[in-house]
């Protein structure tokens, strides 16, 4: 399902390279995630503080070759299946508080999976209700969530078991997120933790 928003570019946004079909631009895409997923891994530390600058950094690293927007939250508002996020003028106070309330908040160290668990999901179904940027927001918030995990000592999220109907139950999940009941998005992050 496509994205809606009030310029109605379509399929492929104007871009840096120029590329012209949506298997280059997925490529190209696919490469700056995997490029910043490795760099941003290999820096993990338990210092590694995720907070909104952190966000906005693996969006940049990831999409810096090919989109003048990454980094930067969107300046458009968008919707998909009819469900409208975040209002976009709105998005530097809506991560603020996001920061404020949720990620200042993380421990540094979990004693218990269960709250590991727990937090990933809230972080992850948060940022994606947000979706803070015109294009790369599930890629983002897939790897945040892999990041934390890392941080904790652990191997990545099992995103790649995820079938259409989980994926339909994922959609369900981060609509719940904007009522605060994440009790179906830690299901699904339970789904997928690594074992």
């Amino acid at each position: 399902m496509k994205y809606k928003s009030p310029d109605n570019q379509g399929d492929i946004l104007p871009n840096l390279l120029s590329l012209t079909t949506e298997k280059e631009i997925n490529e190209s895409e696919f490469e700056g995630f995997l490029k910043a997923e490795i760099y941003f891994t290999e820096k993990l530390s338990s210092r590694t503080k995720f907070d909104a600058k952190y966000i906005l950094g693996l969006h940049k690293m990831s999409l810096i070759h090919l989109y003048s927007f990454a980094g930067k939250y969107r300046d458009v508002n968008m919707s998909k299946g009819g469900f409208p996020f975040a209002a976009a003028k709105f998005l530097p106070e809506t991560m603020t508080e996001f920061e404020k309330e949720i990620l200042s908040k993380l421990k540094n160290k979990y004693e218990r999976q269960e709250d590991l668990i727990k937090d990933v999901a809230i972080v992850h179904g948060e940022l994606l209700f947000i979706h803070p940027f015109r294009e790369g927001n599930g890629r983002t918030a897939r790897l945040l969530a892999n990041l934390m995990v890392r941080k904790a000592g652990l191997e990545s999220l099992k995103f790649e078991n995820v079938g259409k109907k989980e994926f339909e139950d994922y959609v369900k999940a981060v609509q719940n997120c904007a009522n605060k009941d994440y009790s179906k998005m830690i299901d699904f992050i339970k789904s997928i933790f690594p074992s």
